[in-house]
């Protein structure tokens, strides 16, 4: 980012990595948001987005987010975020539905499966 402030690839990658591994959420919120103003259409950065916000505790605005990253570019990382987003908004059945679909489309899709497992413990 040094070199390429304005590299939205970047920005991503490192805005998502502290949005699921640290608890510097609000930081891992401004690196998304330029990252999204720099490529608004691409799901992996929609996808980081609606983590981010799931972090911060805004649910709402994270399904929001998550159902157009999905749409985007169907993905079994963005439905296993939807899913455990929607789980944690009371929504379970729809969550369970969104894991199946992914499930169907990609059998062997280990972040669905570990996603569901953890949840439904």
């Amino acid at each position: 980012l040094d070199n390429e402030p304005d590299n939205a690839a970047a920005l991503n990658a490192l805005g998502y990595t502290l949005a699921d591994r640290t608890p510097r959420h609000q930081e891992a919120y401004e690196y998304i948001s330029r990252a999204i103003e720099l490529d608004p259409d691409d799901p992996a950065i929609i996808d980081s987005m609606g983590w981010v916000l799931y972090r911060l505790g805004r649910l709402d605005e994270a399904i929001e987010h998550l159902r157009k990253a999905l749409a985007l570019g169907p993905d079994a990382e963005i439905a296993a975020h939807l899913g455990e987003v929607l789980w944690q908004a009371g929504q379970k059945s729809e969550a369970e539905a969104v894991w199946r679909e992914a499930l169907q489309h990609n059998p062997n899709a280990t972040a669905v499966q570990q996603t569901m497992q953890r949840l439904q413990q």
